[in-house]
């Protein structure tokens, strides 16, 4: 039987927030690889993380981390034709998982972002992500950006980028038809934000992509950011 939903999962060594992920997925959907195909395409983890998704019924696959790369890939082996890519500490609601399972149409979104165990300060952030989305049609990783295959292969799959992967794919959408964006939540860990400050995480994410507009490559973009 062929799947409804596609969902693929880029990772590279993150095996408590995956294990988390997928069985929270187990919970609204039922047995996966059923009605919904799970792809957990790995970067190469030392962790536990591919046996234990293989174990939870996931399909996983091996390939050279990056996350466009990753993401293209497990695109290429998605069997449904509405493909939803979530980030390994994502935990969508469940009212945004059977949305998206009864979703047929030929387009392409993303939900509202929230933060676990957020203060005042984080709440104002996710607010204004998913308000800037809205005005812009630029989705991030974040927010659980889904597409109909059609879309996706009109504009030769997903950017196999090193990073802002999630903002060519929203840019290159964009030009085929407006996102959808229903108010259903996809909540995401804040650690990145506590560990630099949430005020010094923004300022850092749009000083990278006022670079990125300005032309400087992924590549290059990449390296600044992992250094």
């Amino acid at each position: 039987m062929r799947p409804v939903l596609s969902i693929i999962i880029p990772v590279l060594n993150d095996a408590e927030p995956l294990r988390a992920l997928l069985e929270h997925l187990q919970t609204v959907y039922g047995a996966l690889n059923h009605r919904v195909q799970v792809i957990v395409v790995d970067g190469g983890s030392s962790d536990e993380g591919p046996v234990m998704a293989a174990r939870l019924g996931a399909n996983v696959e091996q390939v050279p981390p990056g996350r466009g790369l990753q993401l293209n890939a497990a695109f290429r082996l998605a069997r449904a034709d509405l493909i939803w890519m979530l980030h390994a500490d994502s935990r969508p609601a469940p009212a945004a998982c059977d949305w998206l399972a009864r979703y047929r149409t030929i387009g392409w979104g993303r939900f509202d972002v929230a933060f676990e165990d957020a203060g005042l300060e984080m709440r104002l952030v996710a607010a204004l992500m998913n308000r800037r989305s809205r005005l812009t049609g630029i989705c991030t990783g974040d927010q659980g950006i889904f597409a109909h295959r059609r879309l996706l292969e009109r504009i030769g799959g997903i950017p196999e980028q090193p990073l802002m992967e999630d903002v060519e794919l929203s840019r290159c959408l964009a030009h085929l038809c407006a996102p959808v964006c229903p108010a259903f939540t996809v909540t995401t860990s804040a650690r990145r934000w506590r560990q630099k400050g949430w005020l010094i995480t923004v300022l850092g994410m749009w000083w990278f992509r006022f670079q990125y507009w300005t032309g400087v490559s992924p590549e290059v973009l990449a390296r600044r950011y992992h250094d």
